[in-house]
């Protein structure tokens, strides 16, 4: 039975946190340093601190750290439901107490840990405050200041929220379009906001704030004995600094470091809560090390207010660092700088094929509609959902691209007959006085089968299971699903029409290259990034095409007698150069 809520009790497992913590040893050392190599990759250069220009009409004057290295502290932790706290004699809200503790001393004795049960007030539960309110002092000092010995320059303290609140969701407008119940019911219930922004929801009124509790409480001193100018310091280490006004030094940095604490670890507090896990540590940090979190976390803030970077996807980032492999990671790091190159010489080759593509022999012209027809689907459901204004520039391009290639693959013209214009397909000549057409009609049609089925199959199961905001978000939703799951088969007829051709000599190779090494990469991904297995397997659905690809160039002899990407080919090697040559500069006028 939980004690009264005046009352406050815990429930103490005892020193086995520092036990755990000299386990780790070499391994857990070496494991840090790679996190934190593989996190100075994203720690923007452009933050780093400037210095306050020094006033001439002040005396200059060095603060040093009123505290020596090694030298023993004690530590007092309070737990109160008000900011400013001075009840020291009341033992019920003294939660820890720890003795000698050695400052700046990287020793196994230097980090304490504990564990306990802390059961709250009533008051917490209806949306109260609680306040972590820590003391230091040198080594048999009070830090009372009624008591007799008091000194102000032994003794310092930080205040820090245990409980902090975030914005709830309200109704989600998500509803069964046939008007299931249970899934109505589903639309009612309350979740929890995940970043502190709604992109999805975003209903009228006051936004509710709840409270949600802390499970993880990290204080750390910060190695630093560095001598600031008075009027000089740097302004991403000022508003740490607490300053002792009679001797104008300071006193050691109290730092309480969330660098790790993910917002899905954070528990809700509610009526129905009667106890609540605390981890408490105290350990000393490096200079650099806390420094470098202070980057991270205004890069992510920064990129967050751009929107180049969703909410939530910070912790999503840290997760991987957390779970995963330090080795893997530093390859995946490597490999996906690696991704980035390729994607662009993937683009720049496809851009340079299509721009110098003179004919469409061989190559497959409703494969480019559909390509910009499922480009088109997801511009559209990401504008539906409200995606940052990057993504959707970017898609946007994609789509403006797809619709370039079109008007290469097919001649387009302006119907102006009507009332409105219309814009008309034709095929060129090149596709349709040849195999070619056939062949990709016959691949289409067969295809066309293939998607309506899944399609239609798909769009039922989505309707009947899943919750939507309106019908249009149904048909949205269900056609980029099938895009995401199904989009492999678009290159099915390009396969096609290379079977009956008995040739691959029309393909872009240059670009297809770069893309299946970006293929490859998204596979090593697959491994370090948590998702469900079925969603890890359709990654490899890609590979299996490509591999087709090259089984046929290598099956397929390169046939010179057929007209390759640039419109001319080799069939005649007793053709006169100056014809060759003539013929080129005909197409490239034309």
């Amino acid at each position: 039975m939980a004690p009264p809520a005046s009352e406050t009790a815990a429930v103490v497992d005892g020193g086995d946190g520092q036990q755990q913590r000299q386990a780790g040893g070499f391994g857990q050392t070496i494991t840090g340093i790679i996190r934190i190599a593989v996190f100075c990759y994203f720690a923007s250069k452009f933050f780093s601190p400037k210095q306050k220009p020094s006033d001439p009409s002040k005396p200059s004057h060095l603060m040093s750290n009123l505290f020596q290295r090694g030298e023993p502290m004690d530590m007092w932790f309070y737990l109160s439901e008000h900011e400013k706290f001075n009840d020291f004699g009341n033992e019920g809200a003294l939660i820890w107490h720890e003795t000698n503790i050695p400052y700046a001393v990287w020793k196994p004795e230097s980090t304490r840990t504990l564990s306990m049960t802390y059961y709250p007030s009533e008051a917490l539960k209806n949306n109260g405050s609680l306040y972590a309110h820590v003391f230091f002092a040198r080594s048999g000092y009070p830090i009372d200041p009624n008591d007799p010995e008091y000194q102000p320059l032994n003794c310092f303290g930080r205040t820090h929220p245990v409980a902090t609140y975030l914005p709830k969701r309200k109704a989600d407008k998500k509803k069964s379009l046939l008007g299931n119940p249970k899934d109505s019911d589903e639309s009612n219930v309350e979740v929890e906001e995940v970043d502190g922004k709604d992109s999805d929801l975003k209903d009228e009124g006051p936004v509710e704030w709840v409270s949600y509790w802390k499970p993880n409480v990290t204080i750390n001193l910060v190695d630093d004995f560095t001598r600031y100018p008075q009027h000089g310091v740097p302004p991403n280490i000022d508003p740490y600094l607490l300053v002792e006004p009679s001797t104008v030094n300071y006193y050691p940095t109290v730092f309480f470091n969330e660098f790790w604490l993910l917002r899905d670890k954070l528990i809700l507090i509610n009526e129905t809560v009667s106890e609540l896990p605390l981890n408490l540590e105290v350990s000393p940090i490096s200079m650099t090390k806390w420094q470098l979190f202070q980057q991270i976390d205004q890069s992510f803030q920064i990129h967050r207010s751009y929107g180049s970077m969703l909410d939530g996807e910070s912790d999503e980032l840290k997760r991987v660092f957390l779970e995963g492999n330090p080795y893997l990671l530093g390859v995946t790091m490597f490999v996906s700088m690696l991704h980035s190159v390729f994607d662009f010489l993937a683009f720049k080759n496809d851009i340079q094929f299509w721009n110098k593509n003179k004919s469409m022999e061989g190559l497959s012209a409703k494969s480019v509609v559909l390509n910009f027809i499922c480009q088109f689907i997801i511009f559209l459901y990401l504008l539906d959902n409200d995606t940052s204004w990057m993504i959707l520039a970017s898609s946007g391009v994609g789509v403006c691209i797809e619709f370039w290639k079109i008007g290469k693959a097919m001649r387009i013209e302006v119907d102006r007959s009507g009332m409105i214009p219309r814009l008309r397909f034709h095929d060129r000549e090149s596709y349709a006085s040849n195999k070619t057409k056939e062949y990709d009609d016959i691949a289409i049609k067969f295809l066309s089968y293939v998607l309506l089925l899944l399609v239609v199959g798909f769009s039922i199961y989505s309707l009947a299971y899943e919750r939507h905001k309106s019908w249009y978000s149904w048909i949205l939703s269900s056609l980029t699903s099938c895009v995401y799951m199904f989009g492999f088969i678009m290159m099915c007829p390009q396969l096609f029409i290379n079977y009956k051709l008995k040739s691959v000599a029309h393909l872009p190779w240059r670009q297809m290259t770069y893309k299946f090494l970006n293929t490859i990469i998204d596979d090593l991904f697959a491994f370090v990034i948590k998702m469900p297995m079925l969603h890890r397997l359709s990654v490899f659905r890609d590979d299996v095409i490509f591999l087709i690809y090259l089984y046929q160039r290598w099956v397929y002899p390169v046939d010179k007698t057929r007209v390759n990407e640039f419109g001319f080919g080799g069939e005649d090697e007793s053709v006169d150069t100056k014809k060759i040559s003539d013929q080129e500069d005909d197409k490239k006028t034309n």
